[in-house]
């Protein structure tokens, strides 16, 4: 059994299968997980006696082989274990709240490449991050070589999620008069929404056009990230060539959306953050909006505009829903297709409840999306970029730029460093789930926008060349 401490990230554990961890140590991270629950949920007169955790993953081909060593040391440990089968994070977080259950584990590579594979940990309603992850960290060191420390076996079942979940949805949305003339496409990208998107739509009287609905953990069709221009491609040839009103992807576990106009222009997360929150300060004004550090002045803007309260944060689902549940915020949403709902929902973020309200928004109007949008002012602007960057180095890199740049521009660094000028702005962070770091830039003209792009990549070219040598 072996594993690599890279694998343990900000929030969650993640890293290449049989690469970076082997099958083991599912069974080993079984055993640790159950200990954590079981000290974390003590009651005040002392710790219970019977706990029960539900287990889903997505579409990959490993996730099955972890799941039967994960659940196997829960089982030895005692738990009840609810196999909810191959279905999207969103579901294993629905989980937590309609069934009773004690925590819940999703296997999942989420968006990235094939090869990879990992867990989100949920413990009662939080899902854990930082030092929570580094204490799994610890605790699997410690028990390596320990044994099975409950004498009484759990018992497994299969419980039937997507059927409660497609209800509840279908309940919470209310579509206006112009549903019937939204025309839409969906790209399931082989994933884990196969399981479930095609059907909530169906039920709610769309006859949408699904692009790789078929479930294949390798693939084979595009890279399961609907953040990249290039995985959209197929999805923009559809909807350009049959005159569709939007077009709808997900990720590989579906808890990040993506989108694309009618005139077949991607959508990026921050303009979908604009979308929602007018419709949720037209209801409810003053409401807090959280988005992340690479998200437009623009939204932050219309957010305050529009009389909310808006607030820039770390990026990452675990820390944002934590920040969520701090300040009481209706919505939050990241560049990468992160959308989280307290409005109505439970404040996790769930993509296929997202393209919902998405679709809802446009049954309301006769406006197309590219419509809805035209008011924001006219900037240019770079996707997420991503570069590769060791993840030995990438943090150490980013703290070197940030205090060169710091010296002579206004800098935000809650995560990473953000560079603002008159001109615009760009960023530069570490990733936490890829060996890499995220630029961003956003400026008045593409001159100005050249210019930011120079002044960042410049000095993360040093700082990188400058640890690479070590």
């Amino acid at each position: 059994m072996f594993f690599e401490k890279k694998i343990f990230r900000e929030y969650d554990i993640r890293g290449v299968f049989n690469k970076d961890y082997d099958p083991e140590f599912a069974g080993l991270l079984g055993k640790v997980l159950a200990y954590y629950i079981k000290n974390s949920l003590k009651t005040p007169h002392g710790a219970r006696k019977k706990f029960k955790v539900s287990i889903g993953r997505d579409a990959r081909h490993s996730g099955k082989t972890l799941f039967e060593n994960l659940s196997a040391s829960f089982l030895k440990e005692g738990f009840d274990v609810v196999n909810l089968e191959v279905v999207p994070t969103p579901l294993v977080y629905f989980s937590l709240y309609n069934i009773d259950i004690d925590a819940a584990v999703c296997i999942t590579g989420s968006h990235n490449p094939a090869e990879y594979n990992g867990f989100k940990v949920c413990v009662g309603k939080d899902t854990l991050h930082g030092e929570q992850i580094q204490e799994l960290l610890k605790l699997c060191n410690e028990f390596k070589n320990s044994k099975a420390s409950s004498s009484d076996l759990g018992k497994m079942e299969k419980k039937d999620i997507v059927t409660p979940y497609i209800d509840e949805i279908c309940k919470n949305i209310s579509f206006g008069p112009n549903l019937k003339n939204i025309n839409l496409a969906i790209d399931c990208g082989n994933g884990a929404a196969c399981t479930v998107a095609p059907k909530l739509l169906e039920k709610m009287g769309f006859k949408a056009k699904v692009l790789f609905g078929e479930l294949d953990g390798s693939f084979p069709n595009h890279h399961p990230d609907p953040t990249v221009i290039e995985n959209l491609k197929d999805l923009i040839s559809d909807i350009k060539t049959n005159h569709r009103s939007l077009g709808i992807a997900y990720d590989g576990d579906a808890d990040r959306i993506g989108a694309v106009d009618n005139n077949g222009r991607p959508i990026y997360g921050d303009e979908l953050l604009v979308l929602y929150s007018r419709e949720i300060l037209s209801r409810k004004p003053g409401a807090t909006i959280i988005s992340e550090v690479k998200s437009s002045t623009k939204l932050y803007e219309d957010i305050k505009a529009k009389g909310g309260n808006p607030i820039m944060w770390k990026t990452g689902h675990s820390l944002i829903k934590t920040k969520m549940k701090e300040v009481k915020a209706e919505l939050a949403g990241e560049m990468s297709g992160h959308v989280f709902f307290s409005d109505r929902y439970y404040g996790y973020d769930d993509a296929i409840y997202a393209s919902v309200r998405l679709l809802e928004i446009l049954s309301k109007t006769n406006r197309s999306i590219a419509d809805l949008l035209s008011d924001l002012p006219k900037t240019v602007s770079t996707p997420e970029l991503r570069v590769d960057c060791d993840d030995e180095i990438k943090f150490k890199v980013v703290d070197d730029v940030c205090k060169i740049l710091s010296k002579k521009y206004k800098v935000i660094d809650i995560d990473g460093v953000r560079v603002e000028t008159d001109k615009g702005w760009g960023l530069l962070r570490a990733s936490n789930t890829q060996p890499a770091v995220v630029m961003r830039f956003e400026a008045k003209n593409e001159t100005d926008l050249a210019e930011l792009r120079k002044l960042i990549e410049d000095e993360f070219k040093k700082a990188k060349n400058k640890y690479s040598a070590y």
